[in-house]
């Protein structure tokens, strides 16, 4: 039973998610913490992780949740719920879309969602902070005194990744080897 439930939670992120796999990851976060196969730490290692790996981040974080969850068979049961249905979807849609692309009623509803997703990505990496820099505990002011050796590898990132065109695996690499001399 827990496989068809990770299959229909996935699913569910998946078909009511706008913008692509980090965009869904917003909804994916409350949905998980929600059911309790996650907490926000958790999932933002399984953030973390999915970034370390090439590919799309959603069916990763999906993958990571799953196996959590039920092993091997729930990593499955999970990626298989975050791309199947939207596959199918995407297949049938791509079919009518370009007919319909270049339509004015289109281009406004694509107009409004845009932003929305910005929206949803902003909100995704602000709850994230909160648990990276432990903000819940400590308040904000305390936390980022205390948090400073983080809060500025996510800005040195943050500038790398605006003013050059490092490759984004060099920066996450570069991360698990500081974290490895550093943290442990």
């Amino acid at each position: 039973m827990i496989l068809w439930d990770l299959f229909l939670l996935f699913t569910r992120v998946a078909l009511f998610s706008w913008g692509g796999g980090p965009a869904s990851l917003a909804l994916m976060q409350r949905e998980c913490t929600a059911a309790g196969y996650v907490t926000t730490a958790e999932f933002a290692d399984a953030v973390a992780v999915g970034n370390a790996l090439p590919g799309p981040i959603a069916p990763q974080v999906s993958a990571y949740v799953g196996y959590k969850v039920a092993g091997v068979a729930g990593a499955i049961a999970a990626a298989t719920g975050t791309v199947l249905p939207t596959t199918i979807l995407m297949l049938i849609m791509v079919v009518f879309f370009f007919g319909i692309k270049d339509s004015p009623t289109v281009k406004a509803m694509l107009t409004a969602v845009r932003p929305v997703v910005v929206g949803l990505l902003i909100w995704t990496a602000y709850d994230m902070a909160i648990n990276v820099f432990a903000a819940k505990k400590l308040g904000w002011s305390v936390a980022l005194t205390h948090g400073l050796d983080k809060v500025a590898i996510a800005l040195v990132t943050f500038g790398l990744l605006t003013f050059t065109s490092i490759n984004p695996v060099f920066l996450v690499l570069g991360a698990a080897i500081l974290g490895f001399a550093v943290y442990r």
